[in-house]
């Protein structure tokens, strides 16, 4: 399925986890994909490792950053030309209850996630219109339809992150450009197993007590895998989705649609 030939795709904290599976499999549909992430030498490694035939690129940059990650995207863009698929993700706040949260903690959150979401859009955003083609794809959470206990500031942010992007779906759909939202269930991730671990250490248990209680609280009765979110993405990215905007889509083995 090379549905994806001659577009070019850039995909944020994509050296590992659901951001490098979402690389993985838009590059498999042809598209020649950049990657973007802190890490200069996990960059170098997954970008060498993505398939097919496009020529996939890596930009090292901070999303603690915003003005910084801008700066280097647009030269980017400069350089190798427009991008028609953005995949916004990036690594969430820390584990805590919101009533100990700092101001600090939830400006940082909104920085990581709207400021730099939005400079990424506002950059990009030519090159689609040029294009008359473009997908702007939001990774968040479930935590957007239910919040995750514990999870205070990332609730706080992802809700904000989907309103967002809908609000954006809905001024940006004249130019045939959509914007979706993809809701990951419980995924099998580095992050993932570090949440588990500072979970189990607060109420003083062990980290795999704690992933079999999450596992039977999903029907499925497992957690997700990474490519199958980039298998999703894969498809809100290509032509066949042009109608679908403006969706809360969660990927979640149905454990929302049980609450």
């Amino acid at each position: 399925m090379q549905n994806l030939a001659n577009k070019r795709a850039l995909v944020c904290g994509a050296s590992q986890g659901i951001g490098h599976a979402c690389a993985v499999e838009l590059a498999s549909q042809g598209a020649s994909v950049t990657i973007v992430a802190r890490n200069e030498d996990n960059l170098k490694a997954a970008a060498g490792n993505l398939p097919g035939d496009g020529q996939h690129r890596w930009i090292a940059a901070d999303f603690g950053q915003p003005d910084a990650l801008r700066e280097k995207v647009s030269a980017h863009v400069g350089e190798f030309g427009p991008f028609t698929i953005l995949v916004n993700n990036t690594g969430g706040p820390p584990h805590g209850p919101i009533v100990d949260a700092t101001p600090d903690q939830f400006l940082g959150a909104i920085s990581n996630h709207i400021v730099c979401n939005q400079h990424l859009v506002q950059t990009l955003l030519p090159g689609m219109k040029d294009a008359k083609y473009g997908r702007i794809i939001n990774i968040i959470s479930t935590s957007v339809i239910m919040p995750i206990r514990g999870l205070g500031v990332s609730n706080t942010t992802r809700g904000a992150v989907a309103n967002w992007g809908r609000t954006l779906a809905g001024e940006l759909a004249p130019f045939g450009i959509t914007v979706n939202n993809v809701l990951p269930g419980f995924t099998d991730t580095a992050r993932l197993t570090s949440l588990f671990d500072a979970k189990a250490k607060s109420l003083g248990t062990t980290p795999e007590q704690v992933r079999k209680n999450v596992v039977a609280s999903i029907p499925m009765e497992r957690m997700g895998e990474p490519s199958e979110i980039g298998a999703v993405v894969a498809f809100l990215a290509s032509p066949g989705a042009s109608y679908l905007s403006g969706v809360n889509l969660p990927v979640d083995g149905a454990r929302t649609a049980i609450q």
